[in-house]
């Protein structure tokens, strides 16, 4: 359970991305609210992707990091390669958790089936 509340924080996080600033030269998209790149949310977001949650929406994005006062770094301030991930209609659902939704409102609707023959019976 742990596991898989891990996997939802992090498709949560990824529902949160948005891109703040576009940089040009280069067309570089400055994503606020982007999710750390910790060895956790890399096996989180390859879980999702297996199971449609998400997908690539470009592979090999130069990324970087800022420093911790919020400035550019100095040099050069793409330091690795990583893919770029989206949400789809599957991994909204997974959020809002609509199947469970959907399986209490049928499992509702067998036992109403069930107490109203049950009634008509007795």
């Amino acid at each position: 359970m742990t596991r898989e509340y891990s996997i939802y924080k992090t498709l949560k996080a990824l529902s949160k991305q948005r891109v703040g600033l576009i940089l040009n030269p280069g067309n570089v998209w400055v994503i606020e609210k982007a999710i750390s790149d910790s060895d956790e949310n890399e096996k989180n977001l390859r879980t999702c992707h297996l199971r449609g949650w998400v997908e690539p929406l470009e592979n090999s994005i130069p990324k970087g990091e800022l420093t911790s006062d919020g400035n550019l770094p100095s040099g050069n301030i793409f330091t690795k390669q990583a893919p770029l991930y989206k949400l789809t209609d599957s991994g909204w659902n997974a959020i809002h958790r609509t199947h469970v939704i959907t399986l209490l409102g049928i499992m509702l609707s067998f036992i109403a089936i069930g107490v109203a023959i049950l009634s008509i019976k007795s």
